[in-house]
């Protein structure tokens, strides 16, 4: 008797009431991630924040911001993923951390001309608030996805994200630009629209909190201060522990070097855009088409990954963003600004999605918050050099259309050493815990 086929919504990796909240999270972090990471908050910095600072010394410092954010979130990863386990506090420390960044994001209503310190520190303190906030959401996959549904469920998350980041930067756009027209004058606008991604991010995260249960804890009780005190140094026997599972950290390295030039090109493309001194409306609008064009492709990518396997749909993504870059250093017009928005809407979800769907699928279940810890550090150390290889070309170029190229180094470079996973030696070593 032939086995019933899945419904369209397990197909999708939308099959359970708990897969559905998890992925909802994407939804609403997107928010943020597009708004003040990608679209509005790079231009109202470089615009109203850094008024009177020359190109290349605003560039440059935001440059720096968020290499220090990076690095905080980066080096907090470990430790949290270790608390987050042994205590079974996922869902509490991830509301925590979901409180702290919709707070900096809301109090971004608060910087005007000239404001470019407070600017900046709000915005790296939202950024460590994600950050943190992703250490417990990733690690939260292996319990609401098998390993056949991880592909499935990642790339879902995605998709959704790309629709909810998009809904939100086109009512920001509309917020922006029609501003004049509903009486809200000068940089009120703009401010407003922070409110709104912090309350979208707030609001669309309760879902998760609701639907999705906390994973027991793997580690006896114990007062907090105990507890803390003990994460740090699992933290550093999982490095140790990571060593037997050489496939997964082999990922691990390749991600850090391609995840790099993804990053570099996510938070810097509108500041380099605004350097050349294009259409601020149409750079928007750019980000907007990436949102939409990443949805069906986020969900192509997952089904492209069960076909011919999840590790060559990431070199597909890969071979994308090295034409991004060659095409990114020759850009002159708006018009191909827009081109290659839909191109990285192809590439980036999936490339991504898939990169922590593997992983997931290479480390025991009982040791997720620990080893995503380690995904999180690495994801972010990976944003930190990009950006900062990136700042300091441009300190030397006085220009960003030479700092384009480096990125792809980190894209050669991951390539090569992503050849040399063995997925299925990986995935068995993990089914032996």
């Amino acid at each position: 008797m032939t086995a019933a086929r899945p419904g369209l919504a397990a197909r999708l990796g939308l099959g359970t009431p708990a897969q559905r909240a998890w992925a909802m999270y994407d939804w609403a972090n997107s928010a943020f991630l597009t708004v003040v990471i990608t679209a509005v908050f790079p231009i109202y910095y470089k615009s109203v924040l850094a008024e009177g600072l020359p190109d290349a010394v605003a560039t440059s410092r935001f440059g720096f911001a968020t290499t220090a954010a990076l690095l905080a979130g980066a080096l907090l990863a470990p430790p949290l993923g270790a608390l987050a386990d042994r205590s079974g506090a996922k869902l509490r420390l991830l509301r925590a951390f979901l409180a702290m960044g919709v707070a900096a994001t809301a109090a971004l209503f608060l910087a005007d001309h000239g404001d470019w310190r407070l600017g900046l520190a709000l915005f790296a303190l939202a950024n460590v608030g994600v950050t943190a906030s992703f250490v417990c959401y990733d690690a939260l996959l292996p319990h609401v996805a098998s390993p056949a549904e991880m592909d499935r469920v990642s790339t879902a998350g995605y998709a959704l994200g790309y629709v909810g980041g998009g809904l939100m930067l086109a009512i920001a756009l509309g917020l922006i630009l029609g501003g004049p027209a509903l009486g809200l004058e000068g940089t009120l606008p703009t401010r407003l629209s922070f409110l709104l991604v912090a309350a979208w991010w707030a609001a669309f995260s309760v879902p998760l909190f609701r639907r999705v249960s906390e994973p027991p804890a793997t580690g006896a009780a114990a007062p907090l201060g105990q507890v803390v005190g003990d994460s740090f140094r699992e933290a550093a026997r999982t490095l140790g522990a990571l060593r037997g599972y050489p496939q997964a950290l082999l990922l691990l390295l390749a991600f850090l070097l391609y995840n790099d030039g993804i990053q570099t090109i996510i938070r810097m493309a509108t500041i380099y855009g605004e350097e050349l001194k294009l259409d601020r409306t149409v750079m928007i609008g750019a980000i907007v088409l990436v949102q939409f064009v990443g949805i069906p492709f986020a969900f192509l990518f997952g089904a492209l990954a069960g076909r011919i396997g999840a590790k060559r749909a990431i070199f597909l993504g890969l071979a994308g963003y090295v034409a991004i870059t060659l095409l990114g250093w020759r850009l002159t017009t708006s018009a191909g600004f827009l081109v290659l928005a839909a191109l990285v809407g192809i590439v980036q979800g999936g490339t991504q999605a898939l990169s922590r769907s593997l992983f997931a699928r290479m480390i025991p279940a009982s040791k997720s918050g620990e080893f995503f810890g380690f995904f999180a550090i690495f994801e972010k150390f990976a944003g930190i050099f990009g950006p900062l290889l990136f700042s300091l070309a441009v300190v030397l170029t006085g220009s960003s259309r030479t700092a384009i190229l480096t990125t792809l180094v980190f894209f050669v470079a991951g390539a090569v050493l992503l050849a040399r996973v063995d997925v299925a030696a990986g995935e068995a070593r993990a089914r032996t815990e």
